[in-house]
């Protein structure tokens, strides 16, 4: 494992009108680390995701992070603080060419490095430097993954937050999207949290791995340890049921 907590996640509760969606989680993700969550469709994965975003806000319990408590801050305030979100269904913009997508993903704060950051993601993924003046809506759900994890990092990112990189994707696609954010995690020692339904190419990337069922954290360890889990096999490798 990696250096101090990054973020932590302290009994969150998490509701949609009266009904409860994340039960008590406990997660944490240390600086420099690659942390997934694997569930299954509907336990809560996305839910954490938006809840440690701000919307929803958790009911109870504590979102952490970087020593700061943001469990009731705005979703803007805490896009400030460097979290980035590459959203499940990509939710690029369609109407806009890929090079104003990735403008509308620089920070503010950030402008003087635009240039330098666009070479950047255009090296980790050159095909959207071939698709720089073509709109987002007539890419390939591959290129549109790219795009939606380009224009999250174009935000200079502290905690890069992936919401199922791998949806609908092809195999091919799946394990460029992955070697990508290997390389992130390694050359820029960026901290990445992924929630991903594809349970093996999860764990085999991540350093810290986690389960969900029905809004609760089950079970938790390093990525090794949840891959060799038996349990683990049986639910989410080898096309088992819960």
């Amino acid at each position: 494992m990696s250096g101090q907590p990054l973020l932590k996640v302290r009994g969150v509760e998490t509701y949609y009108g009266n009904i409860r969606a994340l039960n008590g989680v406990d997660v944490e993700v240390n600086q420099g680390e690659i942390a997934c969550l694997i569930g299954a469709n509907g336990a809560g994965k996305s839910t954490l995701m938006m809840t440690i975003c701000g919307s929803p806000q958790a009911r109870t319990g504590q979102v952490i992070f970087d020593g700061r408590d943001i469990t009731r801050m705005p979703t803007h305030e805490i896009a400030r603080l460097r979290i980035a979100q590459s959203p499940e269904g990509r939710r690029i913009f369609p109407r806009m060419t890929v090079y104003e997508n990735l403008q509308m993903g620089a920070s503010l704060d950030n402008l003087k490095y635009f240039d330098e950051d666009v070479k950047r993601i255009f090296k980790l993924f050159p095909r959207l430097e071939e698709r720089q003046s073509q709109r987002g809506g007539t890419l390939s759900g591959g290129e549109q993954q790219m795009l939606s994890i380009g224009r999250a990092l174009m935000a200079r990112p502290k905690l890069l937050l992936l919401d199922e990189p791998s949806l609908g994707l092809a195999p091919l696609i799946v394990k460029q999207i992955f070697e990508a954010i290997k390389e992130l995690n390694k050359t820029e020692g960026l901290t990445v949290f992924l929630v991903e339904q594809n349970a093996f190419a999860a764990l085999r990337l991540s350093d810290r791995a986690y389960v969900m069922v029905n809004g609760h954290v089950t079970m938790q360890g390093s990525g090794k340890e949840l891959l060799a889990n038996p349990e683990v096999r049986a639910a989410y490798l080898e096309g088992g049921r819960h």
